[in-house]
C-alpha cells in the first residue's frame, strides 16, 4: 500500500476584521494554521513568522513518528524564541502571540502538535471528531464541571488563551501525539473563526457532499461568511489516499503568511464572497458584530478564582432579579383577580336552591371549585309556586345589574305578571 496525502487549504479575513491574523500552509508532508493574537499591530506577525519559519521542516525526513512530533515540537519552541527576540527589536509588536495546529505525515501515521485553540479534526467513516483539545479558559472550566460544552460556545471569557506561542512564555507546553491514518480519512485543521461560528454537523455534511477538497474548503470558508464570519477564517483539508497522488502541488501558503513573500505558492481566498447553501445553519448566524480580541492569560488560578467569584456574583444578581420579576407578576396577577372579584360582586342574579328563589351577589359561573357568588337575600318564594315559564326563568337565572334590580325582578314573580322578567337570562 502505498500511501499519500492530498490537500487544499484557504483563508479570509473575514467580514468584521481590516487585517488576516491567520496563517495557514499545505506541504508536501506538513500541514498546519496558526491564529495570531495582539491586536492589528502583532497577530499578522506572530502567526506568519511562525508559520514561515516552521514550514521548513516540511523538507526534512523522518522514518519514526514520534521523532517527527519532537522534531516538530523542538521548532516551535525554537519560533517561540524567535517571536521573543523580535520584540525586543520592535516593542510595538509587544505581547503579540500565536495559536499553532499541525502536523508532519510519516507513512500511515500523523505527527501533531498542538498550542492555542485552533483545532484538528478527523472525519472518518461519515464522523466528524476533535482530535485536539483547547488550551482556553473555557476548556478548563468544562474539564473541571463548571460548564457545559454548549455554555462554552457562548461563554463571555471563550477568547482567554491559557497557551500560546510569542514573547508572553518563555517555556510554552506543546501537546505533541502520534495518530493512525486510512485511506478514506480527511483531517481538517481550522483556526476557530471557523469551528467558533460553524456547528459540526454542517461541517461533517460538507465534507460528506465534497465533489473535492478545493470544494469543500470553499464551502466551509463561505459558510462562514453567510453566518457573519466576525473572525478570520483558515481552512486546511488533507486526505488520505491510495495511491499516492502522481504530482506534488507544492507548498502553498494562506493569510498573512501568504502575504510575507519567501518560496512557495501563495494562496489567499479574501475576495471571495459566495456565501455557501448551508450559511444561516449555524448556532451563531447573526448579525455582523466586532469580535472579541484573543489573549493570553498567564494567571490561571488566579483568573480562575477571579472569574468564580465574578460568576458567584453575577448568579446572584440574575436570581435576585428573577425574584424581584417573579414577586412583581405574581403581584400583577394579584391584583387583577383582586380587581375581577371586586367586579363581581357588583352583580346579582335571581337563582333558586332548588326549593325556594334566591337572589344571589356575584356571578354564576365557577372557577374551578371556587364559587364568585353567596345568597344575598332568601325571597321564601316556593318554586313550585311559579308558572312553568317562570320556574324556567328562574332554574336559568335572571340577571340584574343591582340588589334593587333582583328585587324588582321577584316582586314581578310574586305578583304573577308573567312575561320576560329580564333581558339577559343567564344560562
Amino acid at each position: 500500500m502505498t500511501i499519500g496525502f492530498e490537500s487544499a487549504i484557504a483563508s479570509h479575513v473575514g467580514m468584521i476584521r481590516s487585517n488576516n491574523q491567520d496563517s495557514g500552509f499545505a506541504g508536501s508532508r506538513l500541514f498546519m494554521v496558526a491564529d495570531g493574537m495582539g491586536g492589528h499591530a502583532g497577530g499578522d506577525v506572530a502567526s506568519a513568522l511562525t508559520t514561515r519559519d516552521v514550514a521548513s521542516i516540511d523538507t526534512e525526513f523522518f522514518d519514526d513518528p514520534e521523532d517527527a512530533a519532537k522534531a516538530l515540537e523542538q521548532r516551535l519552541l525554537e519560533a517561540n524564541r524567535m517571536l521573543s527576540r523580535t520584540v525586543t527589536t520592535r516593542t510595538e509588536l509587544a505581547g503579540m502571540g500565536t495559536t499553532f495546529c499541525g502536523f508532519l505525515t510519516v507513512g500511515d501515521q500523523l505527527a501533531t502538535a498542538h498550542i492555542g485553540d485552533s483545532r484538528l479534526y478527523l472525519y472518518r467513516d461519515g464522523v466528524l471528531t476533535q482530535q485536539s483539545k483547547d488550551h482556553t479558559f473555557v476548556q478548563r472550566l468544562v474539564d473541571s464541571g463548571r460548564i457545559t460544552e454548549e455554555e462554552a460556545a457562548t461563554h463571555p471569557r471563550r477568547s482567554v488563551l491559557m497557551r500560546v506561542l510569542g514573547d508572553v512564555d518563555s517555556a510554552p507546553e506543546i501537546d505533541t501525539a502520534v495518530l493512525n491514518t486510512r485511506p478514506g480519512d480527511v483531517w481538517l485543521l481550522c483556526s476557530d473563526g471557523l469551528c467558533g461560528y460553524v456547528e459540526d454537523d454542517i461541517i461533517a455534511q460538507i465534507l460528506s457532499q465534497r465533489s473535492s477538497l478545493d470544494e469543500a474548503v470553499a464551502q466551509l470558508v463561505d459558510v462562514t461568511l453567510g453566518n457573519g464570519a466576525p473572525d478570520n477564517v483558515t481552512v486546511v483539508l488533507v486526505e488520505t489516499v491510495d495511491p499516492a497522488p502522481a504530482e506534488d502541488p507544492g507548498p502553498r501558503f494562506a493569510g498573512s503568511a501568504a502575504k510575507e513573500g519567501g518560496e512557495g505558492v501563495s494562496v489567499d481566498t479574501s475576495p471571495i464572497r459566495r456565501f455557501s447553501k448551508f450559511s444561516g445553519q449555524s448556532r451563531r448566524a447573526r448579525k455582523l458584530q466586532p469580535v472579541e480580541e484573543s489573549h493570553f492569560e498567564p494567571r490561571v488560578d488566579e483568573y480562575l478564582a477571579e472569574l468564580i467569584a465574578e460568576t458567584k456574583r453575577q448568579t446572584r444578581k440574575r436570581r435576585l432579579l428573577m425574584l424581584a420579576t417573579l414577586v412583581l407578576s405574581i403581584g400583577s396577577l394579584a391584583g387583577l383577580v383582586f380587581v375581577g372579584y371586586q367586579w363581581t360582586q357588583t352583580q346579582y342574579f335571581v337563582g333558586t336552591d332548588g326549593d325556594t328563589v334566591i337572589i344571589y351577589q356575584g356571578v354564576r359561573p365557577q372557577i374551578g371549585s371556587l364559587s364568585l357568588n353567596s345568597e344575598a337575600e332568601d325571597t321564601q318564594i316556593p318554586l313550585e309556586e311559579l308558572t312553568g315559564y317562570e320556574r324556567s326563568q328562574v332554574e336559568r337565572t335572571i340577571t340584574a345589574g343591582s340588589l334593587e334590580e333582583a328585587r324588582n325582578i321577584v316582586v314581578r314573580l310574586s305578583d304573577g305578571e308573567g312575561g320576560d322578567l329580564s333581558d339577559e337570562p343567564r344560562e
